[in-house]
């Protein structure tokens, strides 16, 4: 990779798609630092360390926009309004048959569903900023201080009203800013532009978590020294693993019947079909995550049970996020999210028809039905080992905080790390790309 990335320095072309990029980056981090009128960080940061813990849903909002959330800044909504959408259009895109044939129009349809979806992200901005803004409202410290500096002076009136429309917007504004952003990274610069700015807000996650374990070693230096080490060595292990599973596929070979037509053969090549361990990326997760958000966002609300009897009691302690059944159901949520949406993703029935269609084939196999059956099973088997492993890499943050509530806060997580990776692997192939571009000798040479 750094290898990759100092050739690609040495030439000027992409070296100035580099700075661009790296350029869009910094801007997105001084827009994380920029605060919104009318509110008070300190009680929202305050707020947000006791209420954004283990592993729950504004745990891993604040983590994908580097800490912007916890700070109400103007990036506190960053890309996940964008990605929401993103996730809903590519779901209904299976769904409803106009979007399916959109998308099947080639690069136009493409352009108009990129436009649907720019919709879709802003009409999310204004819920999520309205949303963050009702929970703002509802945040206070010590004494009677709120994070909402302008609800304690004017109980009523015009006031009330325009702070509350100037933080909306300020929150609006910054997700608008930086999808444009990263589509300006997408056109100019290297790789996703999305994934750029949603890498940039997890890496600047990880120099907080270091600081974190330099704290504890200064406080139990005896306890946490060794921990740390061990947390270091997992992590870098976490890393390989990663890696290596996405970069694992099993390939199905096709083998090509002969036909001859005039006085040339065609045909007859043998090649395969590559189907990824980890097809689904880190969506299964991310819907997982979602719906267990729902019992923790209730709580949020209606607080902490007064009572150790009951239903809400239970219903709290089932679902808290240091307890065995909440890492369980996690477990199994994300399975089945696998299979979901490996089975949106993958056609069998369509796969088999377009073999053959082509004079195409599976080896041992017969044409049709025997053959999408075949690759049914192949997917089932490739489907059950990737969810299997995003379920371990989910869960390892939930073990964290029930070995030691201290370190709870840390958001090097197996999600975090695998989103880490994916984008940089695929940066990485997007520079690959660039220099056989402009290294490949021609025909003449």
């Amino acid at each position: 990779m750094f290898q990759t990335l100092k050739r690609a320095w040495s030439i000027p072309e992409i070296r100035k798609k580099l700075l661009y990029t790296l350029l869009m980056i910094v801007i997105f981090r001084f827009g994380s630092a920029v605060a919104v009128p009318f509110l008070d960080t300190s009680v929202v940061r305050s707020w947000m360390e006791q209420n954004a813990t283990n592993g729950n849903f504004l745990e891993y909002l604040n983590t994908i926009t580097g800490g912007a959330l916890s700070q109400a800044t103007l990036f506190s909504l960053s890309i996940t309004p964008y990605i929401n959408a993103s996730i809903i259009m590519q779901l209904l895109t299976y769904a409803l048959p106009p979007l399916e044939r959109l998308r099947d129009e080639g690069e136009e349809g493409r352009k108009k569903l990129n436009k649907i979806t720019t919709a879709v992200a802003m009409a999310l901005a204004v819920f999520m900023g309205f949303a963050y803004y009702l929970t703002l409202k509802r945040m206070t410290a010590t004494g009677d201080s709120g994070a909402v500096t302008s609800a304690l002076k004017y109980s009523s009136g015009w006031e009330m009203y325009f702070s509350a429309a100037v933080i909306i917007a300020c929150f609006v504004a910054g997700a608008s800013f930086v999808v444009w952003m990263g589509n300006r990274i997408s056109e100019k610069g290297i790789g996703n532009g999305v994934s750029m700015i949603l890498f940039s807000g997890i890496a600047a996650r990880f120099p907080v978590d270091a600081g974190t374990l330099v704290s504890l070693i200064k406080e139990e230096p005896s306890k946490y020294l060794f921990v740390t080490i061990g947390y270091v060595l997992f992590i870098i292990a976490e890393f390989a693993f990663i890696v290596f599973m996405n970069e694992a596929e099993r390939r199905i070979p096709i083998q090509y019947a002969k036909r001859v037509v005039g006085r040339k053969q065609y045909g007859g090549q043998k090649t395969h079909i590559p189907v990824k361990v980890m097809m689904s990326g880190v969506m299964p997760i991310i819907f997982a995550m979602s719906f267990m958000s729902l019992p923790s966002t209730i709580q949020l609300f209606a607080g902490q049970p007064t009572k150790t009897t009951g239903f809400y009691y239970h219903f709290c302690h089932f679902f808290s996020t240091r307890s065995w059944s909440y890492a369980v159901l996690y477990f199994i949520l994300i399975i089945a999210f696998n299979y979901f949406y490996v089975s949106i993703q993958y056609n069998p029935i369509e796969i088999a028809n377009n073999l053959r269609q082509s004079n195409g084939g599976i080896p041992g196999i017969r044409p049709g039905k025997p053959t999408s059956d075949y690759i049914q099973r192949v997917l089932s088997k490739i489907a059950l080992v990737g969810a299997v492993f995003l379920g371990i890499i989910a869960i390892i943050p939930i073990f964290f905080s029930m070995a030691d509530q201290k370190l709870q806060s840390l958001s090097m997580g197996g999600t975090t790390i695998l989103i880490a990776v994916s984008v940089a692997l695929e940066t990485t192939r997007t520079l690959e790309s660039q220099l056989m571009m402009r290294h490949h000798k021609g025909f003449l040479s």
